[in-house]
């Protein structure tokens, strides 16, 4: 049995990490003779005297043929480290995976690819975004990764397949459990279309500690991060934290002042993240990565569509302006504005009313305004 066999075992065994793996790789028994080996051997390696006693009762070839069956007739296949095909900028990464599972293309995982993140419970105004940069980060050439999450996850996958670009969905349990189950038919999507990639066996269900991890993934298999819409508190900013422990670039989606959804992506701005209001924001940044034949092609539906966003600001008025950013976060009632503004019926219902013949707000029934 090969080295990689082994990495593969070992990743299988239940309460094994990636520290554990390192331990023993460097006591140099990553090899047949690990099989034998006897509990005080284990332990001299510096593994506890429970992981110690497990992997001289369950270890051997027949356990991991079983195991590697079982990984097969689910559907899901790995590779480890040692392997061609591990995604290369991954590897330079802290701590990469000993092994992946995957579902999919995993050449996909050696592209150019961006990670977008952000809330699980975002506003309309982040929906809008992260659904304009995955359409146009895709369509320009890149891979989009996320987690799967709810929230700005779900939206940027989804935008990246409606428009016909790939995405990578990195999950933080083992492939035969999705989480939140509600995007098991976007896990599928994603599974035929683009890879589902995890470091977990199969069995492994969501803990909240495993998402940590799961984002080191995602920052590491990618040029740069992008934080679409996250409050102070939001996972996102982990993602952003493993994006510059592994040497890469950090993008922030400005919001409203106001937001509490906005916070965290406003740090990171002060912090010395890029800026972003366009696709074009990120795509200056990795032209070199492109190919020839898409570069040209990006660059000009992402400038003709900051060019229009831009054009839509310029045409508005100070205070349209201000109540055109407080509807991104809607739609919201003639009552709900009125409190968020503090203007008088009058004075509100005028200032709409400029908006909506600039076709930059629609009514809807029941006196509802929003964004169009």
């Amino acid at each position: 049995m090969d080295t990689r066999d082994l990495l593969f075992g070992l990743n299988e065994v239940e309460g094994i990490g990636w520290k554990s793996i390192d331990k023993i790789r460097r006591a140099g028994l990553l090899s047949d003779r690990a099989f034998g080996c006897h509990a005080e051997e284990w332990q001299q390696v510096g593994l506890s005297a429970k992981m110690s006693q497990r992997l001289t009762e369950e270890f051997d070839a027949g356990w991991v043929e079983r195991r590697r069956l079982l990984m097969e007739e689910s559907g899901a296949a790995m590779v480890t480290i040692l392997d061609e095909e591990y995604p290369p900028m991954l590897k330079e990464a802290a701590e990469p995976p000993w092994v992946l599972y995957y579902r999919g293309s995993l050449k996909l995982a050696s592209q150019p690819a961006v990670a977008m993140v952000g809330t699980r419970v975002p506003t309309a105004y982040g929906r809008k975004i992260g659904e304009i940069l995955a359409e146009q980060l895709c369509r320009a050439g890149f891979a989009v990764v996320s987690g799967l999450a709810r929230g700005i996850d779900s939206v940027c996958h989804e935008a990246a397949l409606a428009s016909g670009g790939r995405t990578i969905a990195v999950v933080a349990t083992g492939l035969d459990t999705v989480y939140p189950p509600e995007n098991r038919e976007l896990e599928r999507e994603i599974s035929r279309k683009g890879l589902v990639l995890s470091e977990y066996p199969l069995g492994t269900k969501s803990h909240p500690g495993l998402f940590p991890q799961r984002n080191r993934i995602i920052a590491g298999l990618t040029l740069g991060t992008v934080v679409v819409e996250a409050d102070s508190r939001s996972g996102s900013l982990i993602t952003a934290d493993a994006a510059l422990e592994a040497g890469r670039d950090v993008f922030a989606v400005p919001g409203p002042v106001t937001s509490p959804k906005s916070r965290g992506a406003l740090d990171l701005i002060k912090q010395g993240a890029k800026l972003v209001t366009c696709a074009e924001d990120i795509i200056e940044e990795y032209i070199a990565f492109l190919p020839a034949n898409t570069e040209k092609a990006g660059e000009n539906r992402c400038q003709d569509t900051c060019s229009d966003d831009r054009l839509t600001e310029k045409k508005l008025t100070s205070e349209e302006s201000h109540l055109y950013h407080i509807l991104h976060q809607g739609p919201f009632t003639l009552d709900e504005l009125l409190s968020r503004t503090s203007w008088d019926f009058g004075h509100l219902h005028s200032v709409l009313l400029s908006l909506i013949i600039k076709k930059a707000v629609t009514q809807l029934p029941g006196a509802i305004y929003k964004v169009i």
